[in-house]
């Protein structure tokens, strides 16, 4: 049995060393679209994860470089937090596609350079900033769930400070036809993903 300092994460057989983060409702006790959403946040923190890595693997400006790091670091935090609450036999079943598609998301702009990942970043952190602003607006109706909703929140406004910063150091130059269309294929490739990733 657990004692007072160390707890079981919801659905995934590890241990967490502080149960303040802890959701009080069990994951398979949740409503279904409330798992479906979920499923989307935990694949879309799996393939943050791999964009930053993907970054790092080919990104050689010592800011880049950092402005990844921290970041990873933080989408590392955010996929704890959210794996605690989905359990397991939840998660998509195309993990590994979304991780491949994660890390060619910050392996490919990382090649071209410090304003590719910066305007990529930008775009991504847009599209989250609103799926996350969706569940936490349906989430406001269910008083059951006020922590979910917390956690979510807490997330967001990480992943709009994420939006921000890419912003501010991608400047007032404006992006490239290649890159403009390279962004709204992220764009349009994360909400199709979205979609997909409810059902499977």
């Amino acid at each position: 049995m657990a004692d007072s300092t160390t707890a079981p994460l919801a659905g995934t057989g590890q241990v967490q060393s502080d149960n303040s983060c802890m959701p009080p409702t069990r994951g398979d006790k949740l409503p279904a679209w409330v798992l479906a959403d979920l499923r989307t946040d935990h694949a879309g923190e799996v393939g943050a994860v791999c964009i930053y890595q993907g970054v790092l693997q080919f990104a050689r400006d010592p800011a880049l470089r950092a402005f990844a790091e921290h970041h990873l670091a933080t989408e590392k935090k955010h996929l704890q937090l959210i794996t605690a609450w989905l359990p397991r036999a939840q998660y998509s079943r195309l993990l590994p596609l979304w991780r491949i598609s994660g890390f060619i998301t910050g392996a490919l702009p990382a090649l071209f350079g410090c304003k590719a990942v910066y305007a990529t970043i930008e775009a991504v952190e847009t599209f989250v900033n609103h799926h996350y602003e969706d569940q936490i607006r349906a989430l406001a109706s269910q008083p059951d769930l006020n922590d979910l909703r917390q956690t979510l929140l807490s997330c967001q406004a990480d992943e709009v400070a994420h939006r921000d910063e890419a912003a501010a150091a991608l400047g007032t130059d404006q992006a490239g036809l290649v890159l403009r269309i390279w962004c709204s294929m992220v764009g349009a490739g994360s909400k199709a993903a979205v979609a997909l990733i409810r059902h499977i």
